[in-house]
């Protein structure tokens, strides 16, 4: 993974890492009683930056599966954090499909938010939809927002897919002191209906498209759907969170990057690169699978070759294995440095999980 270079200024990682340890995310109280550290600046030896310790004193030596919602968003900021100190500035976070973080609609979800079946989506009370989807997707940019805000809203931009979720989040937002960024969109004339995107605009005037590539057609389509060329951020912006990106977005992420460089921090959240069979070219396979880290990953395995199993990583750590069974707290049945488990890898370490008869048991009775 490619870390940020020395074209980053010292003032700007400090302001970072500053981000990550003192913002709180009052709802959800996800810090341990914080323990005061120093660091000092490489090029001024006396200027001292007192910072605050989120992880409450020491390291697990185990990789571990966070116990529930709570403990998800702390270990999120955590590895977050890591990432900053180790000045990566292109990172990858992906959570549970329709995640219930529980921000916005605080009173439904109280209940929820005590256990990792809520996270991971295995609430039989309620099936998934778009709206849902889009809430979960916008409650993690939401906590991510707060988690910048010592920058100055002014630094952070949050990048929707459309004005119709843009609008959304500005609508939620608007009155919450501690969600203050701007909110723009990569598609400035979509606006969403119940059938899906319409595109604003006079169809009289719209010239008739001449025949090109898929990446040029999807590239220019991007250009339409903006009120004054492509899409770009605010000049002042630090902090880039760009939600729930698609292989259409991603064309135009992967030029923001290229026009910003390594001294603006990109992330993307639930962009579930892994599920984009084909890429617009070896250069946009490059930046995305490999140079963009995942910062943190808690998805389902690959159904098919291990089913009932969750994927998990918290960087720096190694990636995760681990059954979910029926009754009780997922185990982990393998541990892997480096890249992500395939899913050869997965159905192999599935067939040599033994499961004992009272845990069998167990789950029938549970079904």
């Amino acid at each position: 993974m490619v870390p940020i270079t020395s074209r980053i200024s010292m003032p700007y990682t400090l302001a970072l890492f500053l981000s990550a340890t003192l913002s709180i995310i009052p709802v959800h109280h996800a810090f341990h009683t914080p323990t005061a550290v120093t660091l000092s600046s490489a090029s001024t030896a006396s200027t001292r930056l007192s910072m605050i310790n989120v992880f409450g004193g020491g390291e697990l030596k185990e990789p571990q599966l966070p116990k529930d919602v709570k403990d998800a968003i702390s270990k999120c900021r955590g590895a977050v954090q890591k990432g900053l100190e180790n000045r990566i500035s292109r990172m990858d976070v992906e959570m549970p499909v329709g995640a219930n973080f529980g921000v916005e609609n605080k009173k439904t979800s109280k209940n929820k938010r005590g256990n990792l079946s809520s996270l991971t989506g295995d609430d039989s009370e309620s099936s998934l939809t778009l709206d849902k989807l889009d809430t979960s997707n916008r409650e993690l940019a939401r906590l991510f927002v707060e988690m910048f805000q010592p920058l100055g809203s002014s630094h952070i931009c949050t990048v929707f897919n459309d004005e119709y979720l843009a609008d959304q989040a500005r609508e939620r937002w608007s009155d919450d002191i501690s969600a203050e960024c701007n909110i723009v969109a990569i598609d400035r004339k979509g606006k969403r209906s119940r059938g899906g995107l319409v595109k604003t605009g006079n169809k009289g005037m719209q010239k008739k498209k001449k025949a090109m590539g898929f990446a040029a057609k999807i590239a220019a389509e991007l250009e339409e759907g903006s009120d004054s060329g492509p899409f770009s951020l605010p000049k002042e912006t630090e902090v880039a969170l760009f939600v729930a990106p698609g292989p259409k977005e991603l064309i135009a992420i992967e030029r923001i990057c290229n026009e910003v460089g390594m001294g603006t921090c990109v992330i993307l959240l639930n962009a579930r690169l892994s599920l984009i069979d084909k890429f617009v070219s070896d250069d946009a396979r490059k930046l995305f699978l490999e140079e963009f880290e995942p910062i943190w990953s808690l998805s389902a395995a690959p159904q098919d070759e291990a089913p009932g199993c969750l994927m998990h990583r918290a960087y720096p750590g190694p990636w995760m294995l681990a059954r979910k069974p029926k009754v009780g707290a997922p185990k982990t049945i393998a541990i892997k440095q480096g890249e992500k488990f395939s899913g050869e890898e997965c159905k192999d370490a599935f067939g040599k999980v033994e499961i004992s008869e009272l845990e069998r048991g167990t789950e029938r009775l549970a079904e």
